[in-house]
Protein backbone atom coordinates (compact mmCIF):
# COMPACT_ATOMS: atom_id res chain seq x y z
CA UNK A 1 0.00 0.00 0.00
CA UNK A 2 1.28 3.71 -0.85
CA UNK A 3 1.87 5.89 2.42
CA UNK A 4 -0.31 9.01 2.24
CA UNK A 5 0.55 11.80 4.06
CA UNK A 6 -3.03 12.63 5.42
CA UNK A 7 -2.88 16.46 5.63
CA UNK A 8 -2.92 19.78 3.48
CA UNK A 9 0.13 20.34 2.43
CA UNK A 10 1.82 22.61 -0.09
CA UNK A 11 4.67 22.43 -2.50
CA UNK A 12 7.87 24.69 -1.80
CA UNK A 13 10.66 24.85 -4.19
CA UNK A 14 13.35 27.77 -4.38
CA UNK A 15 13.90 29.57 -7.19
CA UNK A 16 12.97 29.26 -11.35
CA UNK A 17 11.89 25.84 -12.62
CA UNK A 18 10.58 24.25 -15.61
CA UNK A 19 7.49 21.84 -16.02
CA UNK A 20 8.10 19.60 -19.27
CA UNK A 21 4.69 17.78 -20.48
CA UNK A 22 5.80 15.29 -23.06
CA UNK A 23 4.18 12.47 -24.55
CA UNK A 24 2.74 10.03 -27.58
CA UNK A 25 -0.51 8.88 -29.24
CA UNK A 26 -1.43 6.07 -31.01
CA UNK A 27 -2.87 6.95 -33.88
CA UNK A 28 -3.67 3.23 -35.58
CA UNK A 29 -4.42 0.58 -33.21
CA UNK A 30 -2.88 -2.02 -35.54
CA UNK A 31 0.26 -0.47 -35.26
CA UNK A 32 0.63 -1.23 -31.62
CA UNK A 33 3.63 -3.16 -32.19
CA UNK A 34 6.02 0.01 -33.29
CA UNK A 35 4.79 1.48 -29.85
CA UNK A 36 7.37 -0.59 -28.22
CA UNK A 37 10.83 0.87 -29.18
CA UNK A 38 9.34 4.12 -28.67
CA UNK A 39 8.19 3.35 -25.00
CA UNK A 40 11.88 1.73 -24.35
CA UNK A 41 13.62 4.63 -25.29
CA UNK A 42 11.40 6.90 -23.10
CA UNK A 43 12.14 4.71 -20.42
CA UNK A 44 15.47 4.88 -21.53
CA UNK A 45 15.84 8.46 -21.32
CA UNK A 46 14.14 8.77 -17.97
CA UNK A 47 16.35 6.10 -16.61
CA UNK A 48 19.48 7.85 -17.38
CA UNK A 49 17.96 11.34 -15.97
CA UNK A 50 17.08 9.80 -12.57
CA UNK A 51 20.65 8.49 -12.76
CA UNK A 52 22.22 11.45 -13.48
CA UNK A 53 20.41 14.34 -11.44
CA UNK A 54 22.94 16.58 -12.27
CA UNK A 55 21.34 16.64 -15.68
CA UNK A 56 18.84 18.98 -14.05
CA UNK A 57 15.79 16.77 -13.85
CA UNK A 58 13.85 16.74 -10.77
CA UNK A 59 11.03 14.85 -10.93
CA UNK A 60 9.26 12.39 -13.34
CA UNK A 61 5.15 11.27 -13.19
CA UNK A 62 3.59 9.57 -15.70
CA UNK A 63 0.46 8.13 -17.48
CA UNK A 64 -0.64 6.02 -19.86
CA UNK A 65 -3.15 5.08 -22.16
CA UNK A 66 -4.01 5.20 -26.27
CA UNK A 67 -2.35 9.09 -25.24
CA UNK A 68 0.66 8.51 -22.72
CA UNK A 69 1.20 11.89 -20.48
CA UNK A 70 5.01 12.46 -19.11
CA UNK A 71 5.13 14.98 -16.09
CA UNK A 72 9.05 15.94 -15.95
CA UNK A 73 10.05 19.02 -13.67
CA UNK A 74 13.22 20.51 -14.21
CA UNK A 75 15.42 22.91 -12.32
CA UNK A 76 15.53 24.89 -15.57
CA UNK A 77 15.26 25.66 -19.61
CA UNK A 78 18.96 25.51 -19.74
CA UNK A 79 19.53 21.99 -18.12
CA UNK A 80 16.78 20.81 -20.48
CA UNK A 81 17.75 22.03 -23.48
CA UNK A 82 21.39 20.72 -22.73
CA UNK A 83 20.37 16.93 -22.13
CA UNK A 84 17.89 17.34 -25.65
CA UNK A 85 21.04 17.83 -27.22
CA UNK A 86 23.89 16.10 -25.33
CA UNK A 87 25.86 13.99 -28.12
CA UNK A 88 26.62 10.82 -25.74
CA UNK A 89 23.06 11.00 -23.88
CA UNK A 90 19.79 8.69 -25.02
CA UNK A 91 17.84 11.23 -26.37
CA UNK A 92 19.25 12.27 -29.95
CA UNK A 93 19.63 8.53 -30.58
CA UNK A 94 16.26 7.92 -29.99
CA UNK A 95 14.83 11.19 -31.62
CA UNK A 96 16.58 9.84 -34.55
CA UNK A 97 15.42 6.97 -34.70
CA UNK A 98 11.79 8.15 -34.30
CA UNK A 99 12.45 10.50 -37.19
CA UNK A 100 13.64 7.85 -39.61
CA UNK A 101 11.05 4.90 -38.82
CA UNK A 102 7.75 6.78 -38.07
CA UNK A 103 8.72 10.39 -38.84
CA UNK A 104 5.24 11.79 -40.17
CA UNK A 105 3.69 8.90 -41.32
CA UNK A 106 0.99 9.47 -39.36
CA UNK A 107 1.22 6.05 -36.55
CA UNK A 108 2.30 8.17 -33.73
CA UNK A 109 1.76 11.34 -32.29
CA UNK A 110 3.79 12.47 -30.35
CA UNK A 111 3.70 16.18 -28.49
CA UNK A 112 5.92 18.40 -25.88
CA UNK A 113 5.09 21.58 -23.87
CA UNK A 114 7.52 23.78 -21.98
CA UNK A 115 6.37 26.28 -19.37
CA UNK A 116 9.07 28.33 -16.99
CA UNK A 117 8.13 29.08 -13.85
CA UNK A 118 9.63 32.45 -12.08
CA UNK A 119 10.12 31.76 -8.61
CA UNK A 120 7.09 31.84 -6.30
CA UNK A 121 4.66 32.15 -9.42
CA UNK A 122 3.19 28.26 -8.76
CA UNK A 123 0.19 27.01 -7.03
CA UNK A 124 0.10 23.59 -5.23
CA UNK A 125 -1.82 21.61 -2.80
CA UNK A 126 -2.29 18.28 -1.85
CA UNK A 127 -4.48 15.94 0.79
CA UNK A 128 -4.48 12.90 1.53
CA UNK A 129 -1.73 11.98 -1.17
CA UNK A 130 1.48 10.40 -1.67
CA UNK A 131 4.48 12.53 -2.35
CA UNK A 132 3.68 13.45 -6.10
CA UNK A 133 4.32 15.91 -8.64
CA UNK A 134 5.93 19.01 -8.18
CA UNK A 135 5.98 18.31 -3.77
CA UNK A 136 8.05 15.42 -4.47
CA UNK A 137 10.21 17.20 -6.82
CA UNK A 138 10.81 19.78 -3.57
CA UNK A 139 9.67 19.52 -0.74
CA UNK A 140 6.22 19.19 1.37
CA UNK A 141 5.32 22.16 3.76
CA UNK A 142 1.84 22.46 5.60
CA UNK A 143 -0.56 24.15 3.84
CA UNK A 144 -1.04 26.30 7.18
CA UNK A 145 -1.61 30.03 7.62
CA UNK A 146 -0.49 31.71 3.91
CA UNK A 147 -0.52 28.37 2.36
CA UNK A 148 -3.84 27.47 3.41
CA UNK A 149 -5.10 29.22 0.65
CA UNK A 150 -4.29 29.57 -3.62
CA UNK A 151 -3.62 33.49 -3.07
CA UNK A 152 -1.65 33.03 0.08
CA UNK A 153 0.16 30.22 -1.92
CA UNK A 154 0.84 32.67 -4.65
CA UNK A 155 1.34 35.60 -2.22
CA UNK A 156 -1.02 37.17 -3.66
CA UNK A 157 -3.21 37.57 -0.87
CA UNK A 158 -4.12 41.36 0.80
CA UNK A 159 -5.30 39.38 4.00
CA UNK A 160 -8.84 39.48 2.87
CA UNK A 161 -9.21 35.83 1.55
CA UNK A 162 -10.41 33.44 4.25
CA UNK A 163 -9.86 29.52 3.92
CA UNK A 164 -13.39 28.36 2.26
CA UNK A 165 -13.10 25.56 4.59
CA UNK A 166 -12.62 24.93 8.70
CA UNK A 167 -9.57 23.13 9.80
CA UNK A 168 -11.09 21.53 12.72
CA UNK A 169 -14.83 21.28 12.07
CA UNK A 170 -16.81 21.53 15.48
Amino acid sequence: MVQTINQRVAAKIEGDFVVFLIGARLNRWWKFLSFFPIARAMSRMVGELEANRDHGMLHVEMWNGRTTVMVQYWRSFEHLHAYARMRDAQHLPAWADFNRRIGSNGDFGIWHETFMVKAGQYEAVYNNMPEFGLAKASEWVPAAGKQNTAKGRLQLSDGSDEPFYEDNPS
